[in-house]
């Protein structure tokens, strides 16, 4: 997942550096990754969130069902933060 992301970040950053005819340094395309990489980050989080807000409105009698759907989305964005957080 966590390569994915880098791949998107480092071919959108490439997309801009092509747009602007190659006038980036090389400190302009990393922050411009990086800030790209933050976007997509916060992005995957957001739709996670609305997947446990999601999981949360069904039927009472779906209810643990639906508690155990969302420990397990939370956990699963524990996990993608650590790992982005251990890359830089």
């Amino acid at each position: 997942m966590v390569e994915m992301l880098k791949q998107i970040a480092k071919e959108t950053t490439d997309g801009i550096h092509n747009a602007l005819n190659g006038e980036l340094s090389r400190e302009q395309t990393e922050k411009i990754e990086h800030l790209i990489q933050n976007a997509i980050i916060k992005a995957l989080l957001e739709g996670q969130h609305r997947a446990v807000d999601a999981a949360l409105l069904c039927p009472e009698a779906d209810q643990d069902m639906a508690h155990k759907i969302a420990t397990e989305i939370r956990r699963s964005n524990d996990v993608l933060i650590a790992n982005l957080a251990s890359l830089r």
